[in-house]
């Protein structure tokens, strides 16, 4: 199961070896600075956004690797019937989010996060939705780069 870290001024998470041959990638590490909320979803499917791009994804088993979406692309390492730890990050982080399915208590996993990163926005305990593309002529076209018919 892969684990949240804080190394430095990183935030590190550690795949295990199964979970990084799935995912197609080693570990993913961004800036502490980048950190822009941390939340906790108790439901791991509230955590999937958008469309998968690389990775495995087996129904009620594992979901793993690389999702995108209007708003960019998100990394996931979920696992069924565990809290799922949310961190929002701030551009130019490779990812819009983070979620990953984490051991033991998520709330006080997400309170220590919260500490060590810098510039956290406690203006609401929520996730924040995802912006919404402007329609134009081209956006099925768009949509379709993600497999969505």
């Amino acid at each position: 199961m892969a684990r949240v870290l804080v190394k430095d001024d990183d935030l590190v998470v550690r795949l295990s070896w199964r979970e990084t041959a799935a995912a197609h990638r080693g570990s993913v590490r961004v800036p502490l600075a980048a950190v822009r909320r941390v939340t906790v979803e108790s439901e791991w499917w509230r955590a999937l956004r958008g469309a998968a791009l690389h990775g495995v994804w087996i129904p009620d088993v594992l979901s793993v690797g690389t999702r995108g979406h209007v708003g960019g692309q998100d990394f996931v390492a979920l696992r069924p019937g565990r809290p799922v730890m949310c961190v929002e990050l701030r551009p130019p982080a490779p990812f819009g989010l983070l979620a990953v399915s984490v051991r033991g208590d998520a709330q006080a996993a997400a309170e220590r996060l919260r500490r060590s990163a810098p510039d956290i926005d406690a203006s609401t305990p929520w996730r924040q939705p995802l912006p919404v593309a402007e329609e134009t002529e081209n956006s099925w076209r768009e949509l379709d780069m993600y497999g969505n018919h």
